[in-house]
Formats: structure tokens, sequence, C-alpha cells
């Protein structure tokens, strides 16, 4: 029996290969026989480097940032086996789960350790760079990055605006006569299954200002800084990156990206899929296993468990999708692919505790659905 187990990370928990072990440890108590090739996924947040570098039999190397509050951090980036691609995470500078749940305030956090991060991997003579932009903890469309980078954001008395998404309404011009020429050496994709606008109700700062910390007064803040911060690039570089798809993604990061790096904007969950040929393994499988920490009604837009659903029906291979909290109404996920869901908890816990078991419980939750199915398959 062939069975394929591609899960996401359980964010600020489990990392995707530790899911994926955890879930063939229940299959194996079952079926200690069965083929089980596990492939750790990522749609371009937290994990994306492991997976990649996974996939390819890259490394990893360790580097110097800040956090998205400014204060040094040791970081890292990936590179992929063919020696001229690396890959950068965002969450590994500018990441929420850097910071305490009191630190978080989307007006004072900024992209600047991205930047840190490009600049490091331009600097050692990368010519390809793939950048996964989930899991920020920022709201400043990509400004932080951007000055990273040397471009100089300037008030209307030409001095540099602060940093963070509470500075943005200070930016009267920009100075691109300090940007690092290597930028124009570069092709850098963005990876991210976000496609949401900069501004407006589906916009970063509506959609995801909240998890970053933002009250409602903040909300109407940030959004005006948004506004005010896309007409200047607009003026800039004589582009409308507001309304392009996935220029919302990560606090307005993607279409600071798009704007300050010519970057371009590519499916994390497709590049992850191409190179791991996890639809080459999953066409040959009897069952699948997928994963991630939180399954709601949001899932079916863009997340892993809705890529590997998608993936399985085209070859009519059964899904079996765990996580911690299963939340809404998940209807739309079975459409795409999705045979089942199961929450892993086996009762009433704090998330506090589920964190703590949450291999256990993975394993267990596996192994009892492996007694399930192999059940109906012996009759």
């Amino acid at each position: 029996m062939r069975i394929v187990i591609a899960p996401d990370s359980f964010k600020g928990c489990k990392s995707a290969t530790q899911v994926a072990l955890a879930i063939s440890e229940g299959v194996r108590r079952i079926l200690p026989d069965a083929k089980i090739t596990c492939i750790p996924m990522a749609d371009g947040g937290e994990g994306t480097i492991e997976a990649i570098v996974m996939a390819t039999g890259g490394r990893i190397i360790p580097v110097q940032s800040v956090d998205a509050l400014g204060r040094p951090i040791q970081s890292f980036y990936g590179v992929l086996c063919n020696g001229i691609t690396a890959v950068i995470e965002m969450a590994a500078a500018s990441g929420i789960e850097l910071l305490k749940p009191e630190e978080r305030n989307p007006l004072l956090t900024s992209t600047f350790g991205t930047g840190l991060l490009l600049k490091a991997v331009m600097e050692a003579g990368f010519t390809e760079i793939i950048i996964g932009i989930g899991g920020s903890a920022t709201n400043d469309g990509g400004a932080g990055m951007a000055q990273a980078l040397g471009f100089g954001l300037l008030d209307k008395n030409g001095k540099p605006i602060g940093r963070g998404g509470g500075s943005l309404n200070n930016l009267h011009s920009i100075d691109r006569s300090r940007v690092d020429p290597l930028l124009g050496k570069v092709k850098i994709t963005i990876a991210s299954d976000v496609r949401n606008p900069l501004l407006g109700p589906s916009g970063a700062t509506r959609i995801y200002g909240p998890q970053k910390g933002a009250t409602p007064e903040m909300l109407e803040i940030l959004e005006a800084n948004l506004s005010h911060f896309s007409h200047i690039l607009q003026n800039e570089f004589g582009v409308n990156f507001a309304d392009f798809s996935g220029a919302g993604a990560a606090g307005g990061l993607g279409g600071g990206m798009m704007a300050f790096c010519s970057a371009e904007m590519a499916s994390g969950f497709e590049l992850i899929n191409k190179l791991t040929r996890l639809e080459d393994h999953i066409s040959k499988a009897s069952l699948v296993f997928t994963a991630e920490g939180k399954i709601d009604s949001q899932t079916a837009y863009g997340k892993t468990v809705s890529g590997v659903a998608q993936l399985a029906k085209k070859y009519r291979v059964p899904v079996i999708a765990l996580a911690a909290i299963v939340t809404d109404d998940v209807t739309e996920l079975y459409k795409q692919g999705i045979t089942s869901v199961f929450a892993i908890a086996d009762r009433p816990m704090s998330i506090e505790e589920s964190k703590s078991r949450t291999t256990e419980l993975l394993a267990a939750t596996s192994e009892r659905i492996m007694r399930l199915y192999t059940g109906f398959k012996c009759k």
C-alpha cells in the first residue's frame, strides 16, 4: 500500500516535517510494511525553506538579521542544490511567531529584517531568489524591506521616515540613489497563496491586521497610511500596485516587492508541488494524509490542505485531513477532494496541553483512522 503524507506545519508548535513523521508513526502501527512517502509542505509561510531544501537536497545557511521590532536575531536562508537559487522566509525575520503576543503592534513592526535577508543573499552571489511571505507580523507595505535595500523613504523635509506601518503617512518622496546595485541583477519570485489586494475590505489591513495586534483604531490608521503609501508608489513607479492580486500579502509586502524589486508573484503551493514532485507521488498512492494546525472555512482558499485535496481528486485518491482545531463549515474542502477531516484532540483540553501533546495526538489519531480504513478494506 502506498501512502503519501503531505502536511503543512502546525504554526508555533511543530514543523511540517515533524507533523509528517508523527502521522507516519501512527500509520506504521497498523501497516508496518506500507510504502510511505513524507513530503513536508508549505504555502509560502513558515516551513517553506525546510520543504524546498528537503525536496532538492539543498542546505540551510545561518545569517544575522533583525526581528520585526528591529532587535538582532540569528536567522537563515536556504540554498537549492543548483547552487544559484536561494530561498528566504520573511517569517524568519519579520514573522509574527518571533514576537510575544503583547509585542505585536503593526504600527511599529517593520519588514526591515526581511530586507537584510535579501541583501545577504544577493551579496552571497545568488541570482535567483524565492521568498515566502507568509506569517508576517507587519503591515508596512514592504517599506522596511525597501529601506534595508537602500531606498530612501523621505518625509517632506527630506528626512528618512520611521519604520512600521504607523510611519507611512509621513512619506513624501523616494530616493533611489543609494539602492543596492545588485537588486537589478537578480530574479525574485514571491511564493504566496494569498491573493488579497492591498486596500479595502479584503485588503491587507482589514483581513490580517487584527491577528497582528491591530485594534479597531489602529486599523483605520493603517488603512489610511497604506493608501497614502500606494499613491506615492504609483507616482514613483507609474503603476498602481494596490489592485494587483497578492499585493496585500504579508501586510502589503507582496505589493512592495513588486514595486521596489520587480518581483513576480507565484503560488507557493505550486512551487513546492513542482519541486517535490508531489502530484507524481499522489497519482500512485492508495491514500493521502494532509494536515495543518487549524482547519476552517478559509482553508479552502489557497491553503496547503486545499491544494493537496485538489491534486488527489484528479486521481480519485482518498484524502484524510488532520488538525489541532477544526472550526466553521468545511463543506468546500469536501468538494475539493477531502474525504474526511479529523480534529486530533482525544478529549477537551487547553491549547497549551494540545501543543505539548501534538506528536502523540497526531500518531494516535492516524492509528485510529488506519484501523478503520483497513477494517473496511478487508471486507
